[in-house]
């Protein structure tokens, strides 16, 4: 064996061949083995990317008819509120002149019965009536619209509700509108109220007029 069948470690040339070849074909079957995952993974990703869109499209068409049919329920148990209101209306004279006591007695308990049907359907959708006569003034969610004295009332509290309010669980719907008491009101002093008698017209009249103030003749 010549010098020229080893390479320069002094191993046999046709060894080192065969081994470079064994490298690169290891090589090469790890490179096609990390397209081969790479396209899988891609594949993957393009499926995801899809998925994604159409749970963002179908989310947003969801949202779309809750917005435009949130109300579905409340409005269609609000119908038989309007089929009442017909119905009573229906009972009612054009002339109201023509109208009976017994019917307009009639169409009134119906207009009752009706409201209390209306605060039933608003109180099952999560709608309360407020109504804060003797409570504490509370700005957010009462609305001031006079203050004034009032007996029995304690300064700061409702003494009367102008318009009752309506709230959404915690939320506001419309404030109710309300006067506001500023205490009892004042008592007159016992000097004034006997001024006021002492300053009376029958207290300067003579004995001897007929309250006209015309002096009547006594003598015989």
């Amino acid at each position: 064996m010549s010098d020229s069948d080893f390479d320069g470690n002094g191993e046999p040339a046709g060894e080192v061949e065969a081994d470079i070849s064994s490298l690169d074909a290891t090589a090469q079957a790890a490179i096609v083995a990390l397209q081969d995952e790479i396209e899988k993974l891609n594949d993957r990703l393009l499926r995801t990317a899809a998925e994604l869109e159409n749970t963002r499209r179908r989310a947003e068409r969801e949202k779309s008819e809750a917005s435009a049919y949130a109300i579905a329920g409340f409005a269609r148990d609000l119908l038989s509120i309007a089929d009442n209101f017909e119905r009573a209306l229906a009972t009612a004279p054009e002339d109201p002149a023509d109208m009976s006591a017994e019917g307009f007695n009639g169409l009134m308990t119906g207009v009752r019965m009706t409201e209390k049907e209306l605060l039933k359907v608003l109180d099952r959708h999560g709608v309360k009536r407020i109504d804060p006569t003797g409570d504490k003034f509370d700005p957010n969610r009462h609305q001031a619209v006079a203050q004034a004295p009032a007996a029995g009332v304690p300064a700061g509290h409702v003494s009367q509700t102008a318009q009752v309010g309506f709230v959404l669980g915690d939320r506001v719907l419309r404030a109710a509108m309300v006067i506001v008491s500023t205490g009892a009101p004042e008592a007159e002093p016992e000097a004034k109220i006997a001024n006021d008698a002492a300053a009376s017209p029958a207290a300067d009249e003579p004995a001897d007029s007929d309250g006209s103030g015309s002096k009547i003749d006594t003598r015989v």
